[in-house]
């Protein structure tokens, strides 16, 4: 749509001297040039924490620049600890490492309307070399270089800053590139509890994560049930856009945008969908689809630009989680456990799992737990972290009931919970 409406306005210009007039970004985006820097076997995989991942964030706050970002008050970089008690960081080894978020700010141009804020990001780690995470066999100690997952991402963030930056909406876009995604999106949760802007000023956060394999013009986007007005303004922009679009699902799911929708905000993830190099060593730049990265660059910058100049808020929506299926109990695949409908911090484990949400509508909700609780106990079994939470599920069937206690504040209590069965 901008493309056409950017056209539109250059023809109808009096002359080439006004033409000259039309502001354009202090440097054009370079998109596969992007995707080739941040998937290159020197950056060794851009794991959290590493020699590689530093270069990335350099790079990335020095493309910010370029394109007319201006750094936070704080600067270009948000630092954050990773935890060796943090559940993913046991799991890979790691632990005790800085991350940094990267970011930059374009402020809005109404005097009012500035002080609210859209956040569009996209993480830029990755697997490094292998061994957690990796879907290759016998990978450990070989690149995992991302350039779907999610140097595409990172590259696209690039381009809207850089167009966006040419004619600055309404409102303030905080642009973020986070690290720690992989780890179990430990940068977009510290972005959520240390915000640059508060969060009651943001109208939504748009996430790019893989979107750079695009295949017969077919583009995901979930989130599109966290906003009641989300589902019409896919369809307006994609009247546009002609992509084949499947918009679906609420505001979790295993990408950053389930932080800020686990804080009550309304999200959308752009997504290409999977394919047979996700989470392996052939995720290299030469397979993206540049024609395609560029169509979605193209929608995302038409969806923040009408987020970012609405006149009316957005509807946050908080349905419940699919129904689950009927599935007799102890009839389920062997050791999958019930289910219980938390969405678990994945930064620590302070006692217990602390919980950044439940999912609406589930047995956790029915139950009366809710955001901050930190779960010691489920049943006989303790759960000092996540793999002794995910134990203790492991062990009942669906339909029990049990007890669950819960630290919430400087206070314990007991709830009880009829646990549902997984699946759809």
């Amino acid at each position: 749509m901008l493309r056409f409406i950017l056209l539109g306005a250059l023809l109808s210009l009096p002359s080439p001297a006004a033409a000259l007039q039309v502001q354009q970004p202090p440097e054009p985006p370079r998109l596969l040039d992007d995707v080739r820097f941040l998937s290159d076997d020197r950056l060794q995989g851009r794991m959290t924490g590493s020699p590689g991942a530093d270069s990335a964030a350099e790079y990335l706050a020095r493309r910010f620049s370029q394109v007319g970002l201006q750094p936070a008050a704080g600067g270009w970089f948000q630092s954050f600890t990773v935890g060796r008690e943090a559940p993913a960081a046991r799991q890979a080894r790691t632990g005790a490492l800085m991350g940094r978020n990267v970011v930059g700010i374009l402020p809005g141009r109404d005097p009012v309307l500035r002080n609210q804020t859209v956040v569009l990001g996209a993480h830029y780690d990755h697997l490094g070399r292998g061994g957690f995470g990796s879907l290759d066999p016998d990978s450990t100690g070989l690149v995992h270089n991302g350039a779907d997952d999610n140097a595409s991402g990172a590259a696209a963030l690039i381009q809207v800053a850089a167009r966006l930056a040419a004619s600055p909406p309404a409102r303030t876009v905080v642009f973020i590139a986070f690290s720690g995604e992989e780890l179990g999106l430990l940068g977009s949760a510290h972005y959520v509890q240390q915000p640059i802007y508060p969060l009651a000023g943001m109208m939504a956060m748009v996430n790019l994560d893989m979107v750079g394999r695009l295949r017969n013009g077919r583009l995901i986007v979930y989130g599109a049930r966290s906003a009641k007005e989300f589902p019409a303004l896919l369809d307006s922009l994609n009247w546009y856009a002609g992509f084949d679009l499947k918009a679906q699902g609420d505001g979790y799911g295993p990408s950053d945008h389930s932080s800020f929708y686990a804080a009550k905000r309304p999200v959308l993830h752009i997504f290409t969908d999977l394919h047979e190099d996700y989470h392996r060593t052939t995720d290299d730049w030469q397979k993206v689809n540049y024609d395609g990265l560029k169509r979605v660059a193209d929608f995302s910058l038409g969806l923040v630009t009408a987020l970012a100049n609405r006149t009316s808020p957005l509807t946050l929506l908080e349905l419940p989680a699919p129904v689950p299926s009927q599935i007799a109990a102890g009839s389920g695949p062997p050791g999958y456990g019930a289910y219980l409908g938390t969405v678990p911090d994945m930064t620590g484990a302070p006692g217990g799992v602390r919980l950044v949400g439940v999912r609406a509508g589930s047995p956790a909700e029915k139950a009366g737990l809710r955001g901050d609780d930190i779960i010691t106990r489920i049943g006989g079994a303790e759960t000092p972290d996540l793999q002794a939470m995910t134990d203790a599920l492991r062990s009942h069937k669906p339909g029990e009931t049990v007890e669950i206690v819960v630290r919430r504040g400087a206070s314990v209590t007991t709830f009880t919970a009829t646990l549902g069965a997984r699946g759809g």
